[in-house]
C-alpha cells in the first residue's frame, strides 16, 4: 500500500495578488499523517485556520474562495493543483493575506519550489477515494458536463467551447500525473475582454497584468470602449478589428487555455481530501461546477 506523503522543508513564495493587487507572501510547511489541506491566516488574529475541503467554498467568481464562516482565502487553486497531482497528501500552507499570489498565473512556481525541497514518504497509508462506477453531474445553466469513470489511476481530460470564430475550441488530457510538471502546470489563466468590465467593477483583478495571464477578445467592440479597457488594463491601445490572444508572452502550447482548465479541475478536486482513483472527463468545466461535482463526490464515495 502507497503511504501518505507530505513536503520535506517550508518554502515560501511572494507576489501580487490577482484580485486585491496585495503583496503577499504563502509560505507551503510540512504538516503531520491525516491533517490533510488546511490554510492558516498568518496576518489575522490568532492566526485561524480554514480547512480546504469542498464544503468550505463560498465563491467560485474567478476561482475558488474558501472561509471558516468568519475569514477568508481565495485564488487556491494553483497551489492545491500541485500538491494533489504530485500526490502530496498533508500541508499547511500559511498566508499573510486573503488571496495566494498569482505568481505567473500557473502553477509552475509551486511545482518547482515542491520538487526543490523534496518529497517524503510518512507512516500512514493513503486513505484512495476509489470510483466504481460511473458518476455524472449535468448543469443546465452553464451546459457543463463532469464525469467520473472507473480507473487504475487519476486521470483528467478537459474539452472547453468558446463562443467565437477566432478561437476554437480546446481539449486538453492528462492520463500520467508525472506528466503534470512539464505538460500542465506552466499553463497560465485567462481572461476574456468581455469579462474584463464586470471584474473591474466588482473590484476584483486589481492585481492582474499581460504577465500573469492570457487575454483573449474573440468579440469585436466599438474602439473606444477597447480603448477605455486598454487603459484600465493598462496596457497599449489596439486595433479592436483584430481578433486573438493579447499577451506579452507567447502562448506555450496552442491549447494552453484548456490545459489551464485542466489545471483548474485538479485544484478544485484536490478539495476532495482524497486522493482518487478514477478518470475525471469535464466538458466546459468551471469553478463552480468543479465544486459542485467535489461536494457530490465527497458525499457518495467518502
Amino acid at each position: 500500500m502507497e503511504k501518505q506523503r507530505t513536503i520535506k522543508e517550508s518554502f515560501s513564495l511572494s507576489g501580487k495578488g490577482l484580485h486585491t493587487g496585495l503583496n503577499l507572501t504563502v509560505e507551503f510547511c510540512p504538516a503531520p499523517e491525516n491533517h490533510g489541506y488546511k490554510i492558516q491566516r498568518v496576518d489575522v488574529e490568532g492566526a485561524p485556520i480554514i480547512e480546504a475541503l469542498a464544503e468550505n467554498v463560498t465563491e467560485t467568481q474567478r476561482g475558488t474562495v474558501l472561509s471558516n464562516g468568519t475569514e477568508r482565502v481565495s485564488t487556491v487553486e494553483h497551489g492545491l493543483s500541485a500538491l494533489y497531482a504530485l500526490g502530496i497528501d498533508n500541508c499547511l500552507m500559511k498566508v499573510n493575506g486573503p488571496e495566494f499570489p498569482i505568481l505567473e498565473g500557473s502553477a509552475k512556481l509551486y511545482v518547482e519550489n515542491i520538487l526543490r525541497v523534496g518529497i517524503v514518504e510518512q507512516e500512514v497509508e493513503k486513505d484512495y477515494l476509489v470510483v466504481t462506477e460511473p458518476i455524472e453531474y449535468r448543469d443546465e445553466h452553464s451546459g457543463s458536463v463532469l464525469r467520473i469513470e472507473p480507473a487504475e489511476e487519476f486521470a483528467v481530460s478537459v474539452l472547453v467551447s468558446f463562443d467565437s470564430s477566432s478561437i476554437s475550441n480546446q481539449h486538453a488530457s492528462l492520463t500520467n500525473m508525472e506528466d503534470f510538471p512539464t505538460e500542465i502546470a506552466p499553463s497560465r489563466t485567462f481572461v476574456f475582454v468581455r469579462d474584463v468590465e464586470p471584474l473591474l467593477a466588482a473590484g476584483l483583478i486589481k492585481g492582474g497584468d499581460l504577465d500573469n495571464s492570457i487575454v483573449l477578445y474573440e468579440r469585436e467592440m466599438p474602439q473606444d470602449r477597447y480603448d477605455r479597457l486598454a487603459d484600465a488594463m493598462n496596457i497599449p491601445r489596439m486595433d479592436a478589428k483584430k481578433l486573438g490572444y493579447i499577451n506579452h508572452r507567447p502562448l506555450v502550447w496552442d491549447n494552453e487555455p484548456a490545459r489551464h482548465k485542466l489545471l483548474d479541475v485538479i485544484g478544485d478536486m484536490a478539495l476532495i481530501g482524497k486522493p482518487i482513483k478514477g478518470n475525471i472527463i469535464a466538458n466546459r468545466p468551471g469553478h463552480r461546477v468543479n465544486n459542485q461535482f467535489a461536494r457530490i463526490l465527497r458525499k457518495k464515495l467518502s
